[in-house]
């Protein structure tokens, strides 16, 4: 069985349970994803599925990939991700992954890129502390420091100080996964997950 799909969020709502308490979920559109590779131990080293999900016209679509898909017998798509698989078991070329199949399942794992910030200080950051405000301080949100004088008379490596911020691969592990609508291919993942609207994700179960 593929314990990963791949999906759209959608965006973030809130809904009762049975309890009549509040709890805010994310709507993601996951699936269907069809099978468009399987690899094995005996012809590439390891056991893994290639699935695919969303739409693309063919106009869009190179000449290599366009074979690529003919030789699996599925339609183009947008999306190719590669999952690994228990050794021994079966797969075919034009299998669909469903969120029927994760019906019974009680938490997941989310991975996404996260939403890009730009160049950002190191107040916003890493959450450092800013300077004072008053009496002729010019150091309101400088970062002070950054290294020692006579050793080791360079700043250390992985020092934090300002830079790119956001726009990274993260992954939210054990996410409680509130409800599947196996009629609209909608899940719901209670509290946020990285991306922003309509941003791919990638759910795996827990």
């Amino acid at each position: 069985m593929v314990n990963t799909i791949l999906g759209r969020k959608i965006g973030m709502t809130q809904v009762w349970d049975e309890n009549d308490n509040v709890v805010p979920v994310t709507v993601v559109q996951a699936g269907p994803c069809t099978v468009s590779q399987v690899k094995t131990k005996a012809t590439d080293g390891y056991d893994a599925v290639q699935i695919g999900f969303g739409d693309i016209k063919s106009k869009h679509v190179n000449k290599p990939m366009a074979g690529h898909f003919a030789k699996a017998g599925v339609e183009p798509m947008r999306y190719l991700r590669e999952v690994r698989v228990a050794e021994g078991e079966e797969h075919n070329t034009g299998d669909q992954v469903t969120v029927a199949d994760f019906a019974e399942v009680k938490a997941v794992d989310v991975t996404g890129t996260s939403k890009g910030k730009g160049f950002q200080g190191t107040i916003k950051r890493w959450n450092f502390s800013r300077g004072p405000m008053t009496h002729g301080s010019r150091n309101q949100r400088k970062p002070g420091s950054i290294g020692q004088c006579a050793y080791p008379a360079r700043v250390r490596k992985g020092l934090h100080m300002a830079g790119h911020m956001g726009d990274e691969r993260v992954t939210v592990k054990n996410l409680k996964l509130v409800r599947v609508d196996a009629e609209q291919n909608l899940m719901l993942i209670k509290g946020a997950i990285p991306g922003g609207k309509n941003a791919l994700v990638s759910i795996r179960m827990a």
